[in-house]
């Protein structure tokens, strides 16, 4: 898949008065297969974890995935299937995280090249590739519950 990056942005839901957190990883399309490979890869991933392109399933109420979500100090960690990705988040994700109890979680498996971690995406550059027909009905989805270190 190449360089693969986790991104997190809270924002409202589209029916009701609260806000939702987001989460996706996307492939920079950088590996030895370019896009296409990058796109096969992510695909076959998903089918293996169940979470198939343009699937949306719900693993807070009970749909069992190989996948876990972690919130420890203002930081994220996605667990898949030999993968871990963590990414520090906003404040304001956190918060909405731990309202719900849940965040949306997309698979794209669409490479976004533009999108490289440490360069500052702005909100027109992201609504271009999230908000994107075809990356959100080629993504896997997936509400997954929240999970945080026990004291």
């Amino acid at each position: 898949m190449g360089t693969l990056a986790l991104l997190a942005w809270s924002g409202p839901h589209f029916e009701e008065d609260r806000d939702v957190a987001f989460l996706m990883v996307y492939s920079l399309g950088d590996g030895e297969g370019g896009a296409e490979g990058a796109e096969a890869a992510a695909r076959e991933l998903l089918e293996e974890i169940g979470m198939p392109a343009g699937s949306v399933n719900d693993a807070s109420h009970g749909a069992r995935l190989p996948v876990t979500l972690l919130l420890e100090g203002g930081q994220v960690t996605l667990t898949l299937p030999q993968l871990n990705v963590q990414c520090v988040t906003p404040p304001e994700w956190m918060a909405a995280a731990q309202a719900e109890g849940a965040a949306h979680f997309i698979f794209a498996t669409r490479p976004w090249p533009e999108a490289v971690p440490g360069r500052v995406l702005t909100e027109e550059l992201m609504r271009a590739f999230v908000g994107d027909e075809e990356t959100l009905t080629t993504a896997g989805h997936c509400v997954l519950p929240v999970r945080q270190l026990r004291k």
